[in-house]
């Protein structure tokens, strides 16, 4: 299946800064401000949110547009039973918590899912029992692959692509060191494409899979410095970025050699968590809009997740993906009769989704 989205890839790379002022009031559904009372419609989302790193924000996000939905009339009268699950980075665990949405639960769809391991675990279920999945954050290859797999984000590949670019095109690398996590169809598929772009090129790369279960990052930054690379990229979430870097600054790297990320590091709280040590030395690739950017669609987004969701739901990337998937489907939806929300009608109108603009 494919969903194509316009106007939500930036391709851009800033230090972070805090973002801030006035909100717009929330916009969901219909806004009729009034709790929706009918029969509920069953949404599902599998993340990956204890294990190497909580890589819960896009599941968030999702709930809080779905809680705003629910407080606002719905879709057409009916509120969606929005549950989530933890795949604890298990693909085994992951496929049982599909099973049970799919089969037992009877989901309407999956929607919002963020995690390392569950498209690769459950895309032939998927396509098997004619689920949809509109992924927050794709993140395996099978996300983008899969036949009954949509997601709203460009990918760990794309992203990493876009940091090599960056790196070349603005600080005038010639080699690179790449690292990323020993899981399946990411991290090897991701620094492949930075092997592939210097093979082309004749710049050298150094390609190195870490487990991020039991990281030694001392090691892993001295062996990506090792090479004396003009860049290093990391396809990392942001919970193993963070100390990346810090194990980086202790042995003097951030002075010598530019670090770059995919996207996961786009995360307003990042900045202070790396400290002005890594001031004009440390880029993250964005796959959507500033987190302070005053469109209508981000504005909402803030405003969502402050009322509806947590104050220690982070407003990073991921979550811009999560309320984005959470309002592509809330506008499917609300285009299908009443009584005629089926697994079949909902994948039939995201199909007709062409040129989704945010």
């Amino acid at each position: 299946m494919k969903l194509q989205l316009a106007g939500l890839a930036a391709g851009a790379f800033l230090i972070l800064v805090s973002a801030g002022g006035a909100l717009a009031a929330t916009s969901c559904g219909a806004n009729t401000g009034s709790a929706a009372s009918g029969a509920p419609i069953i949404l599902a989302a599998i993340t990956g949110q204890t294990g190497p790193d909580d890589f819960s924000s896009s599941t968030k996000a999702a709930k809080a547009y779905f809680d705003c939905l629910n407080a606002n009339g719905g879709i057409n009268g009916r509120p969606v039973d929005y549950r989530i699950a933890d795949d604890q980075w298990n693909p085994e665990l992951a496929a049982q918590l599909a099973a049970k949405f799919v089969n037992d639960d009877k989901a309407i769809a999956m929607v919002g899912s963020s995690s390392f391991v569950e498209c690769g675990a459950n895309e032939g279920l998927y396509e098997k029992t004619g689920i949809v999945s509109l992924a927050g954050v794709g993140v395996p290859r099978e996300c983008f692959f899969g036949k009954n797999i949509v997601t709203t984000n460009a990918g760990p590949r794309v992203s990493t692509a876009g940091a090599m670019a960056y790196a070349m095109d603005k600080l005038g690398a010639k080699s690179f060191s790449c690292i990323g996590p020993n899981i399946p169809g990411v991290g090897d598929w991701s620094c492949d494409v930075v092997k592939q772009i210097g093979d082309k090129l004749g710049y050298p790369v150094q390609v190195i899979i870490m487990d991020p279960g039991s990281a030694d990052f001392t090691s892993t930054v001295l062996q990506a410095a090792s090479t004396t690379p003009d860049a290093i990229i990391t396809v990392l979430p942001k919970g193993l970025t963070v100390p990346l870097l810090q194990a980086a600054e202790e042995q003097g790297l951030n002075g010598k050699i530019p670090f770059l990320s995919a996207a996961s590091a786009y995360d307003l709280s990042v900045p202070a968590a790396i400290g002005p040590g890594w001031d004009g030395k440390f880029y993250s690739n964005m796959e959507f809009n500033d987190a302070d950017s005053t469109g209508a669609d981000n504005q909402n987004w803030r405003a969502v997740m402050d009322k509806y969701g947590q104050t220690s739901d982070p407003r990073d990337t991921f979550s811009q993906g999560g309320y984005l998937a959470a309002k592509i489907a809330t506008d499917v939806l609300m285009k299908l009769p009443s009584d005629g929300v089926t697994r079949e009608a909902f994948a039939k109108g995201l199909a007709q989704e062409q040129n989704y603009k945010s």
